[in-house]
């Protein structure tokens, strides 16, 4: 009797962790590669991606509006800011560099940044909650491009020249896989205040104006760090590989703690099942990562991680506001992890 009650338990329990790791695509749109992704909270969704392509949810995915922004239908957005229903931020990889925002759900633009100079391509933006914003691209004379905002998007400053540091090595660059290889802590005095990893022939964090070496795959254009995800007591989690080979599950994955200037590496007992360009905390231990050939979660903040999808997906993330997680990929697809 006691055997088949615990045999009852453990089919039970996992029963349950299975079905609490479902995946339920929302919707889809062919020839559409999203890598652009911002959850304002339970019920507003927006995604963003080549051809010129924009999504927006307000009743939690139910329904999305599929926006076509006028006069940049060959753009790639790779990367968007939602404020709320009405207002986001779009960016553009390639040149011209180009950041737009729109102030009624989509129906209309404003170019907001623009830099048609040789060489420029935008990765990622974040924003912090008072609208304070930063945006990075690929190194301009062997120094990663930024530029910042203290008005949620509207202005952009570049601040290159300010200070000497940002400074890259040779096949050193950034991945515009995500929006999420940086992290924003900015106030207005001070750009500096973020986190940043860098990949490609070589792959460093850099926080604030310190660099670390990461001990994750690199050496190659393909590899590297792609995203950093760190919670509110300063424990960090970088995920990435090579997306030229994207099943190699080796030395795509670093945990860290970060105190003051005092930071600790370490390395995850089980890894993410593959190449990975995002992660993002759900909860203080629970996070999940995706990539193209697969979806992990991890339950005990990125030390064991498990294979809960095959599904390829480019970028997940959790609501600000709310405790929605979405995720979104090729051919327009958005889910959400069900809880």
């Amino acid at each position: 009797m006691m055997k088949r009650y615990f045999s009852l338990l453990i089919f039970i329990t996992i029963s349950c962790f299975l079905k609490a790791q479902t995946i339920h695509q929302l919707t889809n749109k062919e020839k559409i590669s999203l890598r652009g992704l911002s959850v304002v909270n339970d019920a507003i969704i927006w995604a963003s991606g080549s051809n010129g392509q924009v999504a927006r949810s307000i009743d939690g995915g139910k329904n999305f509006e599929w926006i076509t922004v006028k006069d940049y239908e060959k753009r790639d957005f790779r990367d968007i800011e939602a404020f709320d229903a009405n207002t986001a931020v779009i960016m553009a990889v390639d040149v011209p560099a180009i950041i737009l925002k729109t102030n009624d759900g989509g129906k209309t633009w404003k170019e907001v940044f623009h830099d048609e100079r040789k060489g420029m391509f935008l990765d990622a933006m974040d924003f912090t909650s008072d609208g304070n914003g930063i945006v990075v691209g690929d190194p301009i004379n062997n120094k990663l491009f930024v530029a910042t905002t203290n008005d949620s998007g509207n202005t952009w400053i570049e601040r290159n020249e300010e200070k000497n540091f940002y400074k890259v090595d040779t096949g050193e660059a950034l991945f515009a896989a995500s929006g999420t290889n940086i992290i924003s802590r900015l106030s207005s005095k001070d750009f500096l205040n973020s986190f940043i990893v860098t990949g490609g022939t070589k792959s460093r964090l850099f926080i604030d104006d310190s660099t670390y070496d990461l001990d994750i795959m690199q050496g190659k254009e393909s590899t590297g760090a792609n995203s950093i995800a760190v919670n509110n007591s300063q424990l960090g989690v970088v995920v990435g590989g090579d997306f030229a080979h994207d099943s190699i599950a080796e030395n795509n994955c670093i945990l860290f703690t970060y105190k003051g200037s005092r930071i600790q590496f370490s390395k995850p007992e089980t890894s993410p099942h593959g190449y990975r360009s995002c992660v993002a905390y759900i909860t203080t231990k629970k996070l999940i990562s995706c990539g193209t050939s697969g979806v992990d979660i991890s339950n005990d903040g990125g030390i064991n991680w498990k294979l809960i999808s095959n599904e390829s997906f480019n970028v997940c993330a959790k609501a600000k506001t709310g405790n929605a997680v979405f995720l979104a990929g090729k051919n327009g697809r958005i889910a959400k992890l069900a809880n």
